[in-house]
């Protein structure tokens, strides 16, 4: 039986994925409660991930597995509903080989949203977030193993993990729109548990101003291909200690369905002018 390589997988997705939907120049990743943005896409086709070789699949409530590829605003555009995490079992190189099927199939920018914890105690449940580093807290990283030489260097930098065009366009974005927008530091740990109260303190210590289970895998693997990086959160929840309730799934997804108008209203936006 043959054994297929990394490499080789991530070129069988990327052909699975082109013949059923085509190739794209920008690709949108969608977190827990924001999927329902595909319909903006016209001219739309898609692909289940179980209909990928060797893709993950989604096992997480809200993220319902398919991916799209469609027009918006005169630009091709792929998008993920749903992503994949370390805490359901998954090897981060499975965790991130979306983002190497992204690289093949010709995407130059990558918009991750996510839904996430706030720790800034200035943030509320419903804001959204411009994410303009990162912490990575989780222990691990996607690049761990033998390089991928036709993707990037053994040592990437990550000074520039966020694109600051990307942000400073969406920036202004967001204020001809009428859209409030934080900006911040987004800390990733491991989950699946919610983050308990000292580690909330912890992270806010450090720098964080939201915390999440997700993304930052995503953003080294991008950066390490030469793709373009725009980060946006939105805050669903105050992390474990901000409030004197505990947290849970249902409330995330019920939080990113209220904001998702505003959400659109700023990725429709910000892609426009890309």
């Amino acid at each position: 039986m043959t054994v297929l390589t990394y490499a080789e997988k991530i070129n069988l997705a990327a052909t699975a994925i082109e013949r059923a939907c085509g190739s794209a120049e920008i690709a949108v990743v969608l977190g827990s409660g924001l999927g329902d943005y595909v319909e903006a896409l016209s001219d739309v086709r898609a692909i289940d991930y179980k209909d990928i070789p060797h893709f993950p699949v989604s096992t997480v409530a809200g993220h319902k597995g398919r991916w799209y590829t469609g027009t918006l605003h005169g630009k091709r555009v792929c998008m993920m509903q749903g992503r994949f995490h370390a805490y359901e079992g998954y090897d981060l190189a499975d965790v991130t080989m979306p983002i190497r099927v992204m690289q093949k199939l010709g995407v130059k920018t990558v918009i991750l949203t996510n839904a996430a914890g706030g720790v800034n105690l200035d943030f509320h449940a419903g804001d959204l977030m411009l994410i303009n580093d990162f912490i990575n807290l989780s222990g691990k990283n996607p690049l761990t193993g033998p390089n991928l030489d036709e993707y990037g260097a053994r040592f990437p930098d990550m000074t520039y993990s966020l694109d600051r065009e990307l942000q400073a366009l969406t920036l202004a974005t967001a204020g001809k729109l009428g859209v409030p927008l934080q900006q911040g530091v987004y800390c990733w740990l491991n989950g699946p548990t919610y983050e308990t109260p000292a580690e909330i303190r912890m992270t806010r210590i450090l720098g964080a101003d939201a915390v999440g289970m997700s993304t930052v895998p995503e953003i080294i693997v991008a950066r390490h291909g030469g793709t373009r990086v725009l980060g946006i959160s939105c805050i669903t929840n105050m992390a474990a200690g901000v409030l004197d309730a505990p947290l849970n799934h249902a409330e995330v997804m019920e939080m990113g369905n209220k904001v998702k108008g505003t959400f659109r209203t700023l990725l429709d936006g910000v892609i426009a002018e890309l």
